[in-house]
């Protein structure tokens, strides 16, 4: 198809909501035209009447392709765990492009992901935005850089306080926050380019280029995030906001986006015992802009749609649970003003399915990445 053709008849996800019977017309890799459109002679087509067309969907938070994907524990590059302080870390390096991961995404319809490293030290390292498809990261990649990532809670505790090292306590990890941010403060402003790339890297989040992507799960964990973000004005996105629904009214009221999940698993830790399936709802009631999350591997990408659909059962309707797996995430990425939605000019990233997405029997028929096929179920 070369990147140009007609999804004709389907019924297809635009800002609005669903919209039945209507075709997607694609040129050179982007949305052309959407409405009722009829084939031109020698176009191709694909007839795609009973199926359902929405954006490629989209993870804000995984850790794919550096987590080594049905390999041993050797392979596995999602923690740094020697030093609690790595902001100079960057999870483009890491990635494989030939991971399973990406295999699995596109077959279900996820077009980009996000990539962090994970949540063992205090700054752990730089995420970026990839399509699922390339022979390179070079290939792959959507944005360099989508945030810093940090951790609050537990998982720091746990990697570094059996070693007696800082930050054993909640209060190391505030303490480790505060004296690298306020250092960094101290190198940047001088005319001298800082001698430590490390924190040569915090320059992009102390001028709220990037946001801080941070782990937390408790609200008091959350809250703490937010307090370190206000004392150095930074730009802050919170990541899993297990508990976010205690304090629901406070991150609407900073415009606060939360990136929550994994929705589909057990109740693993102490941090997660409040886990629910009501929390998007309740973020989302209070006005937040709320993503759902795989944190792959935690949970596979064939369940991102799943885990969107669990989220009407806490209280969502299925028009807005499916926009926190494609314009919402891509809002927090920064990517929304080319892929997300189906709309005129946007790159079309597209994922079509045999029936509603929200149905788990449902693979994807077909996946396009920028008008390429990267995906083909059996009857197309």
């Amino acid at each position: 198809m070369n990147g140009n053709f007609v999804v004709h008849g389907a019924t297809v996800f635009i800002p609005s909501g669903w919209k039945a019977s209507v075709s997607v017309r694609v040129k050179n890799g982007r949305i052309a035209e959407i409405g009722k459109i009829a084939p031109k002679r020698a176009e191709a087509v694909v007839d795609a009447h009973g199926c359902f067309l929405t954006p490629g969907l989209i993870d804000a938070h995984t850790h794919a392709g550096i987590g080594g994907e049905g390999e041993a524990q050797p392979s596995k590059d999602v923690n740094e765990t020697t030093d609690p302080f790595t902001p100079h870390l960057r999870s483009l390096d890491a990635i494989n492009p030939d991971d399973l991961s990406f295999r699995d995404a596109r077959a279900n319809g996820v077009t980009t992901i996000a990539v962090f490293p994970g949540s063992a030290n205090v700054f752990g390292g730089s995420g970026c935005a990839v399509n699922t498809v390339g022979r390179s990261v070079e290939e792959m990649l959507v944005s360099e850089n989508v945030g810093l990532k940090a951790a609050f809670g537990e998982n720091p505790k746990g990697v570094y306080g059996p070693n007696r090292q800082t930050p054993a306590t909640r209060l190391g990890i505030g303490g480790v926050f505060r004296e690298k941010l306020y250092r960094a403060k101290q190198v940047l402003g001088k005319k001298k380019p800082p001698e430590d790339i490390r924190f040569a890297a915090l320059e992009p989040l102390l001028k709220r280029r990037v946001p801080l992507r941070a782990h937390a799960h408790r609200a008091n964990d959350i809250l703490t995030a937010v307090r370190v973000a206000e004392e150095f004005e930074l730009k802050l996105v919170i990541e899993h906001a297990t508990e976010g629904h205690k304090i629901a009214d406070i991150l609407a009221e900073k415009r606060i986006p939360c990136c929550v999940g994994p929705l589909l698993w057990a109740r693993s830790k102490e941090e997660l015992r409040n886990r629910s399936v009501t929390t998007p709802a309740v973020l989302a009631g209070a006005g937040v802009l709320v993503s759902i999350i795989t944190d792959f591997p935690v949970t596979p990408f064939e369940l991102l749609a799943g885990a969107a659909a669990l989220t009407c059962r806490g209280g969502l309707n299925e028009e807005d649970a499916l926009r926190m797996v494609t314009c919402n995430p891509a809002k927090v990425l920064g990517i929304d003003g080319d892929t997300g939605s189906i709309e005129k000019g946007k790159r079309a990233d597209l994922a079509l399915f045999r029936g509603h997405p929200f149905d788990l029997t449902m693979s994807a028929a077909a996946t396009w990445i920028a008008g390429r096929k990267v995906h083909s179920g059996e009857i197309f």
